[in-house]
């Protein structure tokens, strides 16, 4: 297996691999919403894999591609800019084979290489196999993002405002 660079022959491959990405979503979200923004994260990726401030380097074994990640540069809320994963994929039959590992590790050194000192991703809270994954090359979790469902019957109301004071901190 070696990692190299995209090349637009790759395409399909790339795009079928993306399908991976909507693993571990959580229930309540739109299959069908989750699936067309995963086509076009991973559409988007491939038309700037050539550009300044982004990669995607795909993992092969002969002539077949067996995963895939894209990696560019994200700002943090805290005006650091890091190297950014926004997707790894690797084929189903491919997993524990030290795919996704290699793919990683060609993504650190490309942030490395551009001076960034931090590399980032996000995966969904469900996504346990994906989280135990990251964990065990070294990852730590830093942000938690946290959703409620919003029943349109149940309403502050008007007539009860707060005095500016939270019970809860966030």
């Amino acid at each position: 297996m070696q990692v190299r660079a995209y090349e637009p022959a790759d395409r399909e491959a790339v795009q079928t691999l993306g399908h991976r990405l909507t693993e571990g979503v959580a229930p309540w979200r739109d299959r069908v919403q989750v699936s067309d923004a995963v086509t076009g994260w991973v559409r988007d990726s491939v038309e700037h894999a050539t550009s300044d401030s982004c990669t995607v380097l795909v993992a092969d074994e002969g002539d077949q591609v067996v995963g895939f990640v894209t990696v560019t540069e994200q700002r943090h809320w805290s005006g650091e800019t890091d190297a950014y994963i926004g997707e790894l994929a690797v084929a189903v039959h491919a997993e524990g084979c030290g795919v996704g590992r290699k793919l990683v590790e060609a993504a650190e050194c490309w942030a490395v290489s551009r001076g960034h000192r931090r590399i980032t991703l996000e995966t969904g809270a469900a996504n346990h196999a994906a989280r135990s994954f990251y964990a065990s090359l070294g990852y730590a979790e830093e942000q938690v993002q946290l959703t409620r469902q919003c029943d349109v019957a149940v309403r502050p109301s008007p007539t009860s405002p707060t005095d500016g004071r939270e019970e809860d901190a966030a």
